[in-house]
C-alpha cells in the first residue's frame, strides 16, 4: 500500500501495530496451552465485537474454553443499557476472586459500553483489583497492545477513550459461523432517545467507508460466507458523515449486487429515516430478506414524545403501510418499552392496539430501566414496577397469540431455510431460519449445516416451526 493510501486510511498503520503485538503476545505464550472464556452481554454489536476479540486472542496462544475454571484469562464484553447486566458483571468478578487466589497468572478483562462509565471505572478501581486490563468502545482493537503492557508490566492497565480515533477493521476474528456474517456499517448514535445511553458510551456516528465495506463482503463470500448482517445503531442514517453521502439504499443495492451473496439483512432500522427509496430497494432485490426489524418502542404518540423518536403513532403506521404495500409478506419485528416514566393505562392500551394493527411477528419487550445519565431517569412520574410488570403481561398477551397465527400460516408451505446448527436435545434435528427469520427444527443429516434446503412445514409452535425436508 502506497504512502499517499495510508495517509487516507490511517487505520492500515494501526493494523499494523497490533499484528505485531499478536506475534509478540503469541511468542510469550507458545506451547503453555492457554485457554480463554469469553462471555458476551448485550446486542448484535456487542457479539460481532467478540468476535474479533476471540479472532485475536487465537492468534496470541489462548484457546476457547467453556469453562471459567479452566480459563488462564476471562474476558467480559459488556451491555450498559439494562441495570441487570452491569449486576450480572459485579456478581462475576466477585466469584473470579477466588478464582484467582487459585491461579495468579489469570487475566481478568473488561471491555464493553459499561466500560465508558466514569462511575463503572471508579467502582472497579476501588473494590475490584481483580481487574487487569479495562478498555471500552472505541479502541477494541488494542487488546493485542494493552494485553502486552499488562504481561510486561504486571499492573493494571485502563485504557478508556471518549471519542472514536480511527476505524480499525482489518484484524483478526473467529466467527461462530462460516457461513454466515455480521458486517459494521457504521457505529454511534446520533438521535439520543431519553432512556438510551448508546450514544454517550458508543459516541456519534460515523460510518464505514463503502469501498472497505464492499472489500470486506466480498472476503466472506469468497470464504463461503452465505448470509450478511449488515450492523449499525440506525443504519438508515448511514452515510451522513461521508463525502460525498451515500444513502443506506445505494450501500444496499452495491450489496446486494456482489455475486454468491445469497441472503442480506440489517439492523437496526430507526422509523423516522425509512425512505421510500429503501422500500424500493428491499422489493426489487431477492437476496435482501423480506424481514424488517422496527422498533416502535410504544403506541403512545404522547410516550414516543417522551422518549424522543421523532416519529409519531400514526407516522409508524403509515411506514408499516408502505412496506406492507410494496412487499406483502415483509415480515415485521420490533422492540417495545413497558413502563416508560408518566406512562398511563391508556398509553399503555395505544401499545396493545399497535401490536394488534401491525400484528408484529416477533417483538422484544422490556420493562422500562433507568440507566443514569439519560434524560427519562430525570423525569418525575417514574412508574412503579408492580404496575409496569401488569401491564408488560398485559403486552406479552396481546403478542403470543398474534405471533402463533403468523407461525400458523406457514403451515403446508415450502421455503428456504439456512440451515445453522444441530439441536442440543436430538442430533438428528436441525435448525435454521427462514428469509423472514422465522426459526424452524426438523430432521436431516448434520452435512446439511451451512447449506439453503427446501422445507416443507408442517406444525408450529408459538416461537418456531416444525418441518420435514421438501
Amino acid at each position: 500500500m502506497s504512502k499517499r493510501e495510508e495517509a487516507i486510511n490511517p487505520s492500515v498503520k494501526e493494523v499494523e501495530i497490533q499484528r505485531e503485538y499478536i506475534r509478540k503476545v503469541g511468542e510469550i505464550n507458545k506451547g503453555k496451552g492457554l485457554k480463554h472464556h469469553t462471555v458476551t452481554y448485550g446486542c448484535q454489536m456487542n457479539a460481532h465485537d467478540s468476535e474479533k476479540i476471540i479472532g485475536m486472542l487465537n492468534e496470541m496462544g489462548y484457546s476457547a474454553t467453556e469453562s471459567i475454571e479452566e480459563a488462564d484469562l476471562i474476558i467480559y464484553n459488556t451491555c450498559c443499557i439494562r441495570e441487570n447486566a452491569e449486576n450480572r458483571i459485579y456478581g462475576n468478578l466477585g466469584f473470579i476472586k477466588g478464582l484467582k487466589a487459585k491461579n495468579k497468572n489469570l487475566k481478568v478483562i473488561l471491555c464493553g459500553c459499561m466500560m465508558q462509565q466514569d462511575a463503572v471505572i471508579e467502582k472497579i478501581k476501588a473494590s475490584y483489583n481483580v481487574v487487569d486490563i479495562i478498555f471500552g468502545t472505541y479502541n477494541l482493537y488494542r487488546l493485542p497492545q494493552l494485553l502486552h503492557t499488562n504481561i510486561e508490566s504486571k499492573s493494571q492497565i485502563i485504557d478508556v477513550w471518549k471519542e472514536q480515533r480511527d476505524i480499525v477493521e482489518d484484524l483478526p476474528q473467529e466467527r461462530k459461523y462460516k457461513f454466515k456474517a455480521s458486517v459494521n456499517i457504521m457505529y454511534g448514535c446520533n438521535n439520543f432517545c431519553t432512556y438510551c445511553i448508546v450514544p454517550y458510551v458508543r459516541g456519534r456516528e460515523r460510518s464505514r467507508e463503502v469501498a472497505d465495506i464492499i472489500r470486506e463482503v466480498k472476503n466472506l463470500v469468497a470464504d463461503g460466507v452465505k448470509e450478511i448482517t449488515l450492523l449499525g445503531q440506525n443504519v438508515n442514517s448511514y452515510g451522513k458523515t461521508l463525502e460525498p453521502e451515500v444513502t443506506f439504499a445505494e450501500l444496499l443495492r452495491m450489496i446486494s449486487d456482489v455475486s454468491g451473496l445469497k441472503r442480506i439483512r440489517f439492523m437496526t432500522s430507526h422509523p423516522k429515516d425509512f425512505s421510500d427509496e429503501l422500500i424500493e430497494v428491499i422489493k426489487e432485490r431477492e437476496n435482501i430478506c423480506k424481514s424488517i426489524h422496527l422498533p416502535v418502542q410504544s403506541g403512545s404518540s404522547i410516550i414516543l414524545d417522551k422518549m424522543n423518536r421523532f416519529y409519531d403513532r400514526d407516522k409508524y403506521l403509515e411506514l408499516v403501510e408502505k412496506l406492507r404495500a410494496a412487499v406483502s409478506d415483509i415480515s415485521i419485528t420490533t422492540d417495545i418499552i413497558v413502563g416508560f416514566p408518566g406512562e398511563t393505562e391508556e398509553d399503555n392500551e395505544a401499545t396493545i392496539d399497535i401490536i394488534k394493527k401491525v400484528r408484529f411477528s416477533t417483538a422484544f419487550t422490556f420493562i422500562y430501566s433507568k440507566r443514569d445519565g439519560t434524560e427519562a431517569a430525570r423525569m418525575e412520574d417514574q412508574i412503579e414496577e408492580q404496575i409496569a410488570k401488569h401491564r408488560f403481561n398485559k403486552v406479552v398477551e396481546t403478542l403470543n397469540p398474534i405471533i402463533y397465527e403468523l407461525n400458523k400460516a406457514h403451515i403446508g408451505g415450502v421455503y428456504g431455510v439456512l440451515v445453522e446448527s444441530v439441536s442440543k436435545n436430538d442430533e438428528n434435528v436441525l435448525s435454521g431460519r427462514l428469509d423472514d427469520n422465522s426459526i424452524v427444527h426438523f430432521e436431516g443429516s448434520k452435512d446439511l449445516i451451512g447449506e439453503i434446503v427446501d422445507v416443507k412445514i408442517v406444525d408450529c409452535k408459538t416461537f418456531y416451526l416444525k418441518g420435514e425436508l421438501a
